[in-house]
């Protein structure tokens, strides 16, 4: 069997193999709520073979949205579409897991194909982005609201009520999105982070709301149900957050019940030079496997079964999470069960199609 497809278990769910579809902003949606777009968009990755299918970015409240046209699951009467969405995913063997988020500054932005630029506060449609401190990801935009300690205990809040409408709605894996520059990520780098109280200053501060959304989380979500984190691994910017410090971070997570480190990178700069080349943040998935000894996931321009295989044969990475690759070909999982010799099943409805 190649590696690619051996199950992995954790906690009391079993994955069929390490392929996993990374969370994928589609911008679709209409006051938080998912449509039939997400439907068949997250439904045909489950039809496709993926062991984990997780949802984009999901916001915890209306102000945590990177635009008005994300999901999210700040109310009840988003369960229900929601609950048809994991439903699915279930019945073709595939699990269902969520990303919960708070894009911070890098909120109330438009729509990519209508420019992503920021929409001002003042401007129809917009809404004071929240942050650590009040520093602009660009020159060009206006500054964000700091927040006091009622609105970091509520942004505490708002995930750990968002925690339990996944739980209704069917998921069985939550990811904790802190990583790409937003709200997390803007507390633990240091780039962005320029408070003086108990959460700035020192690793040990600027890590702290993190730390505690996850207690938050912790205390509602099942503790036979895993619970991921995505980093970014690296600022790209000199003094900005290390690899080395990702793997102080992991350590901490995975004492704090943190079952998979999610290794991606960047997005908290905006000037930041990235060596775009394939499978370019590996590495930092398998030195923060390696050196804290936690699950991890490996992401970024994987495209080939066999880069893929590779990756977990050789134990850089327990799961590989693929993005645009999946994008381009929904039915990755089987295709690369194909290239690679496996016998992956395949749905009934499908199989007069197998290779």
């Amino acid at each position: 069997m190649p590696h690619l497809f051996s199950p992995l278990t954790i906690k009391s769910i079993e994955f069929k193999n390490r392929i996993v579809v990374s969370p994928m902003c589609e911008y679709s949606s209409a006051d938080g709520f998912a449509n039939d777009w997400h439907l068949v968009h997250l439904g045909a990755f489950a039809v496709g073979g993926a062991s984990l299918v997780i949802t984009e970015a999901t916001a915890v409240s209306p102000e945590g949205r990177i635009s008005p046209g994300d999901l999210g699951i700040w109310k009840d009467e988003h369960i229900e579409k929601l609950k048809q969405i994991t439903d699915f995913i279930h019945q073709q063997g595939s699990v269902a897991g969520i990303q919960l988020a708070h894009a911070g500054r890098k909120a109330s932005h438009d729509v990519p194909w209508q420019g992503s630029k920021q929409i001002r506060s003042d401007a129809a449609g917009g809404w004071k982005a929240l942050a650590p401190s009040a520093i602009p990801f660009t020159d060009a935009e206006e500054a964000p609201q700091e927040l006091d300690r009622a609105g970091i205990e509520k942004i505490k809040a708002d995930f750990r009520a968002a925690a339990i409408r996944a739980l209704e709605a069917g998921f069985k894996v939550i990811e904790i999105h802190g990583a790409h520059g937003y709200l997390i990520h803007e507390f633990y780098s240091p780039l962005s982070n320029q408070r003086t109280d108990d959460y700035g200053g020192t690793f040990e501060n600027r890590i702290r709301l993190l730390l505690e959304i996850t207690e938050s989380i912790k205390e509602v979500w099942p503790a036979d149900l895993p619970l991921f984190v995505r980093i970014s691994s690296t600022d790209w910017t000199e003094g900005g957050w290390t690899a080395d410090d990702s793997v102080a971070l992991a350590k901490i997570l995975k004492g704090k019940g943190i079952d998979l480190v999610d290794c991606s990178s960047g997005g908290n700069v905006a000037a930041a030079k990235i060596p775009l080349k394939p499978g370019y943040q590996v590495e930092f998935a398998e030195k923060v496997k390696k050196e804290a000894g936690v699950l991890t996931g490996a992401v970024g321009l994987i495209t080939k079964s066999s880069q893929a295989d590779e990756i977990i044969q050789t134990g850089q990475a327990d799961m590989v999470l693929l993005a645009r690759e999946m994008l381009r070909d929904p039915h990755f999982a089987l295709r690369a069960a194909h290239e690679l010799r496996h016998e992956a099943k395949w749905p009934v409805q499908y199989e007069r199609a197998k290779w």
